[in-house]
């Protein structure tokens, strides 16, 4: 059995969870001898596949004249998967993103779609006008021989949103690709005591929500501080809202790799992810896997990935977000318990299993 995958994740994300998960599945099917995974990419400058020795791919131009043109490398790529789909030689389709561009070569061949999130449909005040993502999905959802959701919450998402079948659905859950290295040089000096914060910060990720929540607490300790790691540089408006909050010089952020992230998850005193929605968290299961606290908000998949491995506020509650990281930082008995749940949690994920489910939806539509 011949599955193919497209470009499109591995065009648009340098890092994320999207082009993490594909990057496993191909990974662990190459390791197979039942099943055949083939991915039709010319250029990507992924950091994930950079560490496999055998998906070939030519890095994209990193110079001043090519940086920043994904819109080239996109219609560059988008041209060797329309060359692999008219060739026919594979069983099923796998896109990795929305773009419906392959239906008009697809022919008879079977397509499996996997719906990551809601987001663009419950929160599209926070996207551009031109943004066509919720418009595409829908259209692949409608044609999708099986899709695949990340999340019991996806999948009910997914049905009152756009009334499908559920017997179309079948929620196959991610896994955790993050343990604490035995060792790594960190080019930056992280502070004694700190809150973590991991990944984007704009819209649903709430951060300015929790950012006025968890202020007050570190006015009271000066030796308290917040760490964001990923997500960019601060904008000129975040820097203006810690300067308003008296905070500036307590909340750092920075770009790391994987090695650095689980440090840094490693040595905080809690992780705290207050976002609004969730398809499914994939930092929830990193945190468990490096022994970090967690404190997460009540909403979405969030709980159902959890368990009994965090302590839950209500995101849009400043004084709930505050009371649960206050009551976090001074129990240790109660930080240690959060990890050892966490530990317990985590067994229930991996990307062997992922693999696994999705070669059984791959099976079931096979002719």
């Amino acid at each position: 059995m011949k599955i193919l995958y497209d470009h499109q994740i591995f065009t648009t994300q340098k890092y994320g969870g999207i082009s993490r998960y594909f990057y496993e599945l191909i990974k662990l099917f190459r390791a197979y001898d039942n099943i055949d995974a083939e991915i039709s990419l010319l250029f990507s400058n992924n950091y994930y596949i950079s560490n496999s020795d055998d998906i070939s791919y030519f890095n994209f131009f990193d110079t001043k004249e090519f940086r920043g043109k994904t819109r080239l490398m996109s219609e560059l790529n988008k041209l060797k998967t329309i060359y692999y789909l008219k060739k026919q030689d594979f069983d099923v389709f796998h896109p990795t993103y929305y773009d419906p561009y392959f239906l008009k070569y697809l022919g008879n061949k079977p397509f499996v779609l996997t719906v990551y999130d809601m987001i663009h449909e419950k929160f599209h005040k926070s996207f551009l006008d031109k943004d066509k993502t919720a418009l595409n999905k829908k259209i692949l959802i409608e044609k999708a021989s099986k899709i695949i959701a990340i999340s019991e919450n996806t999948k009910k998402d997914l049905i009152q949103s756009y009334g499908i079948e559920e017997s179309r659905i079948e929620v196959v859950y991610l896994g955790n690709s993050m343990f604490p290295p035995k060792k790594v040089i960190i080019h930056f000096e992280l502070p004694k005591k700190y809150i973590l914060f991991v990944g984007s910060r704009r819209g649903y990720k709430n951060f300015e929500k929790f950012i006025i929540s968890v202020s007050e607490l570190l006015n009271k300790d000066r030796e308290l501080f917040i760490v964001c790691a990923g997500g960019g540089n601060f904008t000129d408006g975040e820097i203006q809202l810690l300067s308003k909050l008296s905070i500036r010089d307590q909340v750092y952020q920075y770009n790391v790799d994987d090695d650095s992230l689980a440090y840094i998850y490693q040595n905080a005193q809690l992780f705290v992810f207050p976002s609004l929605y969730e398809g499914f968290g994939i930092p929830v299961l990193e945190s468990f896997a490096c022994n970090c606290p967690l404190l997460c908000s009540n909403v979405s998949s969030l709980p159902e990935i959890a368990g009994d491995g965090a302590i839950y506020f209500d995101p849009n509650g400043e004084e709930s977000i505050k009371s649960a990281v206050e009551n976090v930082l001074k129990d240790k008995e109660l930080r240690d318990s959060l990890i050892e749940n966490g530990i317990k949690q985590l067994k229930q994920f991996s990307w062997q299993e992922t693999a696994l489910q999705t070669k059984k939806i791959y099976e079931s539509i096979v002719k």
